[in-house]
């Protein structure tokens, strides 16, 4: 028997809330038109331990996912990828999709994967796909060296959100990348669509380039810690059944965040109320419960109902991700029950938030 092609891997990769989840999404109805019986496998690394995009891309047709929390993958996780990639191969998937936390140097994970596929011959790497959301793309990259990484050590970058930007916005996005010295094609997404053929086939040539100006850089002693450009806060409120998240204040939160502080939140409520802005149905389980989800991203936010999972645990669970030196005050604020508590008896809520980065 013939030996099976290894199977191709795509790298998609950007900051934090550039909309990578969401392309993804939609990449999987056109494969499904193309090739019914098509299998598309996902690793999905997200720091902090709220698997909010996860849960997301799980109630979509993917043939099989895992999750790599806590830490990004580039890091201390790049030892766990060969054992995911392993268990992904039981599923027999015609491709793979890595998708990074926002935080994750590309260049890391390529030399991983390539260590991979010399090793067992059983992966190659089709190509690095880069996320810019056009919209903030000037903010964050000021405050992020990781983020001007991630749109260099790319075979194609997908520009994001640029309808709301404008083309003045999209103009100086693209100048920036020519100060950046990058020659790296780039498209523009429809509403978060890309058209497949565009993403897949790359060839992983432009980004493989770069592993040997990597190594040299590191050689001779050039050091960046990524890690230092963000701070993520966990933030978990415990309750009886009969209690409720007091929705309004979250709301307040979701309203008055400033993006340039903060850069993303997570959450995951389980709720008889639907959150404000909400529109759907709403009552799963017997005690009338729901489990929503919550995106917010530089000021704008999406919920989803999730109705595939249970409604145990902590009435919520959320992650903010933030700018260098603001983890300090955001913990008095949201330990304070200024943003965070119950409605009944708020000062006795059970609310704990943690610095995980």
């Amino acid at each position: 028997m013939a030996p099976k092609p290894p199977v191709p891997i795509t790298i998609l990769t950007g900051f934090v809330g550039t909309g990578k989840t969401t392309l993804l999404l939609n990449l999987l109805p056109q494969l499904r038109r193309l090739d019914p019986s098509y299998r598309l496998s996902m690793i999905k690394n997200e720091i902090g331990d709220l698997a909010v995009d996860s849960a997301l891309a799980a109630s979509a047709e993917l043939s099989s996912s895992r999750e790599m929390l806590g830490s990004c993958i580039c890091c201390t996780n790049v030892g766990q990828l060969g054992s995911a990639l392993e268990e992904l191969l039981e599923d027999n998937p015609d491709r793979i999709i890595i998708e990074t936390s926002g935080s994750a140097e590309p260049i890391k994970l390529v030399v991983e994967i390539n260590r991979q596929a010399v090793e067992t011959g059983r992966y190659t790497l089709d190509g690095v796909v880069s996320v810019i959301d056009v919209m903030n793309w000037e903010g964050y990259s000021s405050a992020s060296y990781t983020a001007k990484l991630q749109a260099k050590q790319t075979d194609l970058i997908v520009l994001n959100k640029w309808e709301d930007a404008g083309e003045d916005k999209l103009d100086r996005v693209l100048d920036r990348l020519g100060d950046l010295d990058v020659e790296t094609p780039h498209v523009k997404s429809d509403m978060g669509w890309i058209n497949v053929e565009l993403l897949f086939g790359l060839d992983g040539k432009m980004v493989k380039g770069l592993v040997k100006d990597e190594g040299h850089h590191h050689q001779n002693g050039e050091k960046h810690d990524h890690n230092e450009e963000m701070e993520c806060l966990s933030v978990t409120l415990e309750g009886k059944r009969e209690d409720e998240a007091d929705l309004k204040k979250l709301d307040d939160l979701l309203k008055k965040a400033p993006k340039d502080e903060v850069f993303r939140i997570k959450a995951i409520v389980h709720s008889k109320t639907p959150p404000i802005g909400f529109q759907g149905a709403t009552g799963d389980d017997s005690e009338g419960l729901s489990r929503y989800i919550l995106n917010w991203s530089f000021g704008r936010h999406t919920w989803t109902r999730d109705s595939s999972a249970s409604t145990e645990g902590p009435l919520l669970r959320m992650s903010l991700f933030l700018a260098q030196y603001e983890s300090t005050k955001w913990t008095k604020r949201l330990e304070s029950g200024q943003y965070v508590s119950t409605t009944e008896n708020p000062e006795q809520s059970g609310l704990v938030v943690t610095r995980v980065l």
